[in-house]
Protein backbone atom coordinates (compact mmCIF):
# COMPACT_ATOMS: atom_id res chain seq x y z
CA UNK A 1 0.00 0.00 0.00
CA UNK A 2 1.08 3.32 -1.33
CA UNK A 3 1.60 6.32 2.08
CA UNK A 4 -0.80 8.32 0.02
CA UNK A 5 -3.32 5.02 0.33
CA UNK A 6 -2.42 4.78 3.76
CA UNK A 7 -2.83 8.61 4.81
CA UNK A 8 -6.35 8.43 3.25
CA UNK A 9 -7.35 5.52 5.36
CA UNK A 10 -6.71 8.20 8.44
CA UNK A 11 -9.75 9.56 7.83
CA UNK A 12 -11.84 6.15 8.22
CA UNK A 13 -13.60 5.69 11.41
CA UNK A 14 -12.70 1.94 11.11
CA UNK A 15 -8.86 3.12 11.19
CA UNK A 16 -6.85 1.40 13.85
CA UNK A 17 -5.19 4.88 15.50
CA UNK A 18 -2.47 1.59 16.44
CA UNK A 19 -1.82 1.16 13.43
CA UNK A 20 -1.41 4.91 12.13
CA UNK A 21 0.91 5.31 15.22
CA UNK A 22 3.16 2.54 14.17
CA UNK A 23 3.27 4.40 10.91
CA UNK A 24 5.18 7.21 11.76
CA UNK A 25 8.78 6.60 11.42
CA UNK A 26 8.03 5.86 7.63
CA UNK A 27 6.89 8.86 6.54
CA UNK A 28 7.48 12.38 7.18
CA UNK A 29 4.04 13.27 5.85
CA UNK A 30 2.48 11.07 8.70
CA UNK A 31 2.06 13.26 11.51
CA UNK A 32 2.90 12.96 15.32
CA UNK A 33 -0.35 14.14 17.13
CA UNK A 34 0.31 16.13 20.92
CA UNK A 35 0.10 13.00 23.36
CA UNK A 36 1.43 10.36 20.67
CA UNK A 37 4.05 8.97 23.38
CA UNK A 38 3.31 7.96 26.87
CA UNK A 39 6.97 8.52 27.52
CA UNK A 40 10.60 9.19 26.30
CA UNK A 41 10.66 5.43 25.84
CA UNK A 42 8.49 5.23 23.12
CA UNK A 43 9.94 8.24 21.45
CA UNK A 44 13.29 6.45 21.55
CA UNK A 45 12.07 3.48 20.21
CA UNK A 46 10.49 5.57 17.31
CA UNK A 47 13.42 7.45 16.38
CA UNK A 48 15.59 4.43 15.77
CA UNK A 49 12.96 3.20 13.74
CA UNK A 50 12.60 6.57 11.94
CA UNK A 51 13.09 7.05 8.47
CA UNK A 52 10.80 10.19 7.67
CA UNK A 53 14.27 11.50 6.15
CA UNK A 54 17.24 10.75 4.23
CA UNK A 55 19.30 10.62 7.48
CA UNK A 56 17.43 7.15 8.70
CA UNK A 57 20.01 5.40 5.80
CA UNK A 58 23.22 6.12 7.05
CA UNK A 59 22.78 6.87 11.16
CA UNK A 60 24.32 4.32 13.34
CA UNK A 61 22.33 5.30 16.20
CA UNK A 62 19.62 7.68 16.73
CA UNK A 63 20.44 10.28 19.59
CA UNK A 64 17.21 11.28 21.20
CA UNK A 65 18.80 12.83 24.50
CA UNK A 66 20.05 12.86 27.63
CA UNK A 67 19.34 13.88 31.07
CA UNK A 68 16.72 14.37 33.86
CA UNK A 69 13.06 13.48 31.79
CA UNK A 70 11.38 16.03 33.97
CA UNK A 71 13.98 18.53 34.28
CA UNK A 72 13.12 22.17 34.42
CA UNK A 73 15.45 23.49 31.49
CA UNK A 74 15.87 21.86 28.28
CA UNK A 75 19.14 22.46 26.20
CA UNK A 76 18.38 22.14 22.48
CA UNK A 77 21.28 21.79 20.20
CA UNK A 78 21.68 21.36 16.03
CA UNK A 79 22.31 17.45 15.40
CA UNK A 80 24.15 15.01 16.23
CA UNK A 81 28.36 14.78 15.43
CA UNK A 82 30.72 11.72 15.02
CA UNK A 83 31.08 11.22 18.58
CA UNK A 84 26.95 11.50 19.42
CA UNK A 85 26.00 9.34 16.10
CA UNK A 86 28.24 6.58 17.85
CA UNK A 87 27.31 6.51 21.20
CA UNK A 88 23.89 7.96 20.63
CA UNK A 89 24.12 10.10 23.45
CA UNK A 90 23.69 13.81 22.43
CA UNK A 91 26.38 16.30 23.15
CA UNK A 92 29.36 14.10 24.60
CA UNK A 93 32.35 15.60 22.25
CA UNK A 94 34.07 18.60 23.09
CA UNK A 95 31.47 20.76 22.62
CA UNK A 96 29.30 18.44 24.64
CA UNK A 97 32.23 18.75 27.30
CA UNK A 98 32.46 22.48 26.86
CA UNK A 99 28.39 23.05 27.47
CA UNK A 100 28.67 20.28 30.66
CA UNK A 101 31.49 23.24 32.01
CA UNK A 102 29.35 26.35 30.92
CA UNK A 103 26.27 24.79 32.92
CA UNK A 104 28.54 23.58 36.27
CA UNK A 105 29.87 27.55 35.86
CA UNK A 106 26.37 28.49 37.76
CA UNK A 107 25.93 25.28 39.36
CA UNK A 108 23.30 23.62 36.87
CA UNK A 109 23.67 20.01 36.94
CA UNK A 110 23.10 17.67 33.73
CA UNK A 111 21.41 14.92 35.55
CA UNK A 112 19.08 17.05 37.86
CA UNK A 113 18.92 20.20 36.31
CA UNK A 114 18.82 19.85 32.67
CA UNK A 115 17.50 17.93 29.78
CA UNK A 116 19.61 17.52 26.41
CA UNK A 117 18.53 16.96 22.61
CA UNK A 118 18.94 18.10 19.20
CA UNK A 119 16.60 19.52 16.19
CA UNK A 120 17.50 16.57 14.18
CA UNK A 121 18.14 13.08 16.04
CA UNK A 122 20.40 11.89 13.36
CA UNK A 123 23.64 12.65 12.36
CA UNK A 124 23.67 14.62 8.88
CA UNK A 125 26.56 13.30 6.32
CA UNK A 126 30.06 15.20 7.17
CA UNK A 127 28.12 16.88 10.37
CA UNK A 128 26.32 19.69 7.83
CA UNK A 129 23.48 21.59 8.48
CA UNK A 130 20.03 20.05 8.32
CA UNK A 131 18.32 21.05 5.87
CA UNK A 132 14.48 22.73 6.35
CA UNK A 133 13.28 18.93 5.22
CA UNK A 134 15.26 16.88 7.56
CA UNK A 135 14.14 19.81 10.42
CA UNK A 136 10.74 19.74 9.90
CA UNK A 137 10.38 15.43 9.53
CA UNK A 138 11.94 15.17 13.28
CA UNK A 139 10.26 18.43 14.67
CA UNK A 140 7.37 16.36 15.56
CA UNK A 141 9.65 14.28 17.81
CA UNK A 142 11.17 16.84 19.59
CA UNK A 143 7.71 18.59 20.22
CA UNK A 144 7.02 15.43 22.06
CA UNK A 145 9.79 15.47 24.01
CA UNK A 146 9.46 19.20 25.24
CA UNK A 147 5.70 17.90 26.35
CA UNK A 148 7.07 15.15 27.95
CA UNK A 149 9.78 17.01 29.98
CA UNK A 150 8.00 20.14 30.50
CA UNK A 151 10.53 22.57 30.98
CA UNK A 152 10.23 25.95 32.55
CA UNK A 153 13.12 27.06 30.45
CA UNK A 154 14.45 26.29 26.65
CA UNK A 155 18.20 26.89 25.41
CA UNK A 156 18.34 26.80 22.29
CA UNK A 157 22.19 26.31 21.36
CA UNK A 158 23.15 27.78 17.72
CA UNK A 159 21.19 29.57 14.82
CA UNK A 160 19.73 26.04 13.25
CA UNK A 161 18.24 25.37 17.17
CA UNK A 162 16.34 28.62 16.89
CA UNK A 163 15.21 28.21 13.69
CA UNK A 164 14.10 25.11 14.17
CA UNK A 165 11.96 25.24 16.92
CA UNK A 166 10.98 28.76 16.41
CA UNK A 167 10.79 29.54 12.70
CA UNK A 168 13.21 32.63 13.25
CA UNK A 169 15.74 32.84 11.08
CA UNK A 170 18.07 35.44 12.37
CA UNK A 171 21.58 35.47 13.22
CA UNK A 172 22.70 33.91 16.89
CA UNK A 173 24.97 37.10 17.21
CA UNK A 174 21.99 39.64 16.88
CA UNK A 175 19.75 36.62 19.40
CA UNK A 176 21.76 35.44 21.75
CA UNK A 177 21.06 36.72 25.31
CA UNK A 178 17.73 38.01 24.86
CA UNK A 179 14.55 36.25 26.41
CA UNK A 180 11.91 34.70 23.81
CA UNK A 181 8.41 33.42 24.69
CA UNK A 182 7.62 30.23 22.03
CA UNK A 183 4.53 28.59 23.36
CA UNK A 184 3.98 29.67 26.30
CA UNK A 185 7.64 28.87 27.26
CA UNK A 186 10.52 31.07 28.10
CA UNK A 187 13.76 30.70 25.60
CA UNK A 188 17.04 32.08 25.48
CA UNK A 189 19.29 31.46 22.10
CA UNK A 190 23.18 31.20 23.38
CA UNK A 191 26.26 30.52 21.00
CA UNK A 192 26.34 26.70 20.42
CA UNK A 193 29.48 25.63 22.23
CA UNK A 194 31.25 24.25 19.14
CA UNK A 195 31.59 27.69 18.29
CA UNK A 196 33.24 28.79 21.46
CA UNK A 197 35.64 26.00 20.64
CA UNK A 198 36.50 27.96 17.95
CA UNK A 199 36.32 31.46 19.69
CA UNK A 200 38.59 31.08 22.56
CA UNK A 201 39.38 34.31 23.16
CA UNK A 202 37.83 35.79 26.65
CA UNK A 203 38.31 39.60 26.52
CA UNK A 204 35.28 41.42 27.38
CA UNK A 205 32.44 40.94 24.40
CA UNK A 206 34.38 37.72 22.82
CA UNK A 207 31.74 34.95 22.37
CA UNK A 208 32.76 33.23 25.42
CA UNK A 209 32.21 36.30 27.81
CA UNK A 210 29.08 36.72 26.21
CA UNK A 211 28.04 32.92 26.73
CA UNK A 212 29.27 33.94 30.54
CA UNK A 213 26.70 36.60 30.95
CA UNK A 214 23.90 34.60 29.24
CA UNK A 215 24.64 31.78 31.44
CA UNK A 216 24.54 34.14 34.89
CA UNK A 217 21.21 35.10 33.20
CA UNK A 218 19.78 31.93 32.91
CA UNK A 219 20.83 30.88 36.41
CA UNK A 220 18.90 34.16 37.98
CA UNK A 221 15.62 33.46 35.58
CA UNK A 222 15.64 30.13 37.04
CA UNK A 223 16.18 30.46 40.67
CA UNK A 224 13.47 33.24 40.27
CA UNK A 225 10.83 30.63 38.59
CA UNK A 226 12.14 28.29 42.06
CA UNK A 227 11.67 30.62 44.30
CA UNK A 228 7.71 31.45 42.96
CA UNK A 229 6.65 28.19 42.79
Amino acid sequence: MSNEQQLSLFGDSNFDSNDQKELIPTDAKIPIPSGTYADMTEVAQHCNQCHRCLLGDTRTHAVVGRGNLKAPIIVIGEAPGQTEDETGLPFVGKAGQLLEKILASVKLDTEKDVFISNINKCRPPENRVPTTEEMEACKPYLLEQIRLVDPKIILLAGATAVKGLTGDKRGITKIRGQWMEWDGRLCMPIFHPSYLLRNQSREVGSPKWLTWQDIQAVRAKFDEIQNNQ
